[in-house]
This record gives C-alpha cells, sequence and structure tokens, in this order.
C-alpha cells in the first residue's frame, strides 16, 4: 500500500498564500509518483484533525514563524508522526535570524554588521551608519524587509504605524552591495550536498528582492549557475553546507548570500531557509533540476527522508 502522506499548506502566518502555492505543487507532484496525498490547509484545529487522520508521513509545505519556527514540528513529534524538513531547534534557530547569525560566527561563516532593536527605537534613529537594511527578527518572503540609502537623513518611520504586523523586535544590518545570490542544500546527515548557486536578479522596477520578485511571474530572472568566480562558487557551496550543519538542519534548506564582487569583495550568509519555497518560481526547484533532480523526485525524497526526533 502506497503511503499516505498529510500536506499541511496554509496556516495563519503572514506567507498563508505563499505556502499553499508550495503546498498544491508538492501535493500534485507526490501524486504522480503514487502515493496517497490529503491537502491539509492548517487552522487552530490541526492537532486533532491530524490525531484523525493518521498520515503516515506530514509533509511539511507550511511557512511563516509557526509553520517553520518549531511549534509544528513539536507538535508532529508529540503525535509521533514523521515529518519532513528540519526538527524543533534547528527550525526556531533559523527562523531567529539574530540566533542563527550568532551561530554562523562561532563557526566562522561570515555575517554583515548587526544589532536587534527595537522597532520604536529603530525609527528614532539610525542605530548604524547607514546604508543598511532592516528586517523583521523572525519572518521569510522579505515580509517587513526596508532598505535605508546611504544618503537617507531620517530613520524608517513605517516602523511606528500602528497597524505594523512583525513584531516589535528588528534585524537592523549593513547593507552589503552587489549580488544576491542563494544555494541549496540536500542530503542525510554527513552527507549533504550543495546543489549549486543562483544569482537572483530582480525586475528592474523593483527596489530589491521582495515579495513580488520572489513569486510574480517575471519578477525577477534565475541566472544559474550564478555569474561568479569558480573559487568564490566553491566557497558559497562550502558555506551553505556549513550553515546548514551548524544549525542542525535536515533535508533541504536554502542559504542566502550578498557579494559584493565589484566592489571590496565582501561576502555574507544572511539567512538560512529551513522551509524554503516550492512553487513555480521557487528557487530550490530550480537548483535540484540544474543538479539533475527532478521536482517530484525531489518532494519524493523528502518524504522517504521524513522522520521523527529529527
Amino acid at each position: 500500500m502506497s503511503k499516505h502522506v498529510a500536506v499541511l499548506m496554509g496556516g495563519w502566518d503572514s506567507e498563508r498564500q505563499v505556502s499553499l502555492w508550495s503546498g498544491e505543487a508538492c501535493a500534485a507532484a507526490l501524486e504522480t509518483k503514487g502515493y496517497r496525498v490529503t491537502r491539509l490547509d492548517v487552522g487552530k484545529d490541526v492537532y486533532t484533525r491530524l490525531e484523525a487522520l493518521k498520515p503516515d508521513v506530514a509533509f511539511n509545505a507550511l511557512h511563516g514563524p509557526w509553520g517553520e519556527g518549531g511549534a509544528i514540528q513539536g507538535m508532529l513529534e508529540t503525535l509521533r508522526i514523521p515529518y519532513t524538513h528540519s526538527g524543533v531547534l534547528a527550525s526556531a534557530l533559523a527562523m531567529n535570524k539574530d540566533k542563527a547569525k550568532m551561530i554562523f560566527a562561532q563557526v566562522g561563516i561570515p555575517i554583515a554588521r548587526s544589532v536587534v532593536a527595537d522597532r520604536h527605537d529603530a525609527a528614532r534613529e539610525h542605530l548604524i551608519p547607514p546604508p543598511y537594511v532592516v528586517k523583521p527578527v523572525a519572518e521569510g518572503s522579505s515580509f517587513g524587509v526596508i532598505i535605508v540609502k546611504a544618503d537617507r537623513s531620517h530613520p524608517p518611520q513605517e516602523l511606528l504605524r500602528d497597524d505594523w504586523p512583525y513584531g516589535d523586535k528588528v534585524l537592523v544590518e549593513s547593507f552589503v552591495d552587489g549580488l544576491e545570490l542563494t544555494c541549496a542544500v540536500m542530503g542525510a546527515p554527513g552527507e549533504e550536498r550543495a546543489l549549486g548557486i543562483i544569482e537572483i536578479v530582480p525586475e528592474e522596477s523593483l527596489a530589491f528582492y521582495d515579495f513580488e520578485a520572489k513569486y510574480k511571474k517575471g519578477g525577477s530572472v534565475h541566472i544559474l549557475p550564478a555569474r561568479i568566480l569558480p573559487d568564490v562558487y566553491q566557497r558559497i557551496e562550502m558555506l551553505a553546507v556549513m550553515a546548514h550543519r551548524a544549525l542542525g538542519c535536515r533535508g533541504v534548506s536554502r542559504s542566502d548570500f550578498r557579494y559584493d564582487a565589484e566592489g571590496t569583495g565582501e561576502l555574507v550568509c544572511l539567512e538560512v531557509n529551513t522551509q524554503p519555497g516550492m512553487t513555480g518560481t521557487s528557487l530550490v526547484p530550480d537548483m535540484a533540476a540544474h543538479s539533475g533532480i527532478a521536482f517530484a523526485d525531489l518532494v519524493s525524497w523528502m518524504v522517504e527522508d521524513a522522520s521523527c526526533d529529527r
């Protein structure tokens, strides 16, 4: 009998729509591989629904703090349902950008200068010299990201909005000019390998690789392999595997980098995504295909890799 896979998608975080896109793509691919699939739009009753459903595997296609920050992973551990992607601790560490950067620094992965602050303080004065980036400590898909350019005299007043939905803690991080690069990693512990590096070029009208650039058709161009020197390419692949292992990630992850190829040569790791997008415009499927792994084979591998105690 084929495995019964519950694809967890949707949820109530800001990345709900992205999760629905990812989940549907993965569910459809798993059905082509012969799995019995239940699409589960996750609500606050997810525990009782999973308890009744009793799937063989939970494919976690959720995005955002609750879905990829350790909470759903802990619930799946309690239910003893094998699940995909990273476990509780790695998920929580990667979602908290500041904690992840502390670990990167300890193992020698280069990072940009940054401070964590209350958003009200970051709106009152420049906490580091411009240019810099302000981002929520625990969000994805570029939600809440603000770029403060070098000639901007005042800090971003958007942070004072009464309806600011991304929490009071923000990361204020030096802006590294240059290329936006990303590298996927997959494999069993000790056997992880990089799947290549994409150079991301947002459509000219967009300020940076924001939500629209990520998910709108034509919002960005993915150049694979990235147009960088071979030694830099190899170094970024090595750093991506190092970051994956340092956080204790499992399954598939994606590490994002900035590289000032034309100027200082500075290279920094920005963050690790433990549950990268799996939509039609997403990066990991592109890198997997470049490595000879079809999308359906990628998601099937993730199901077969699923376990508890990750």
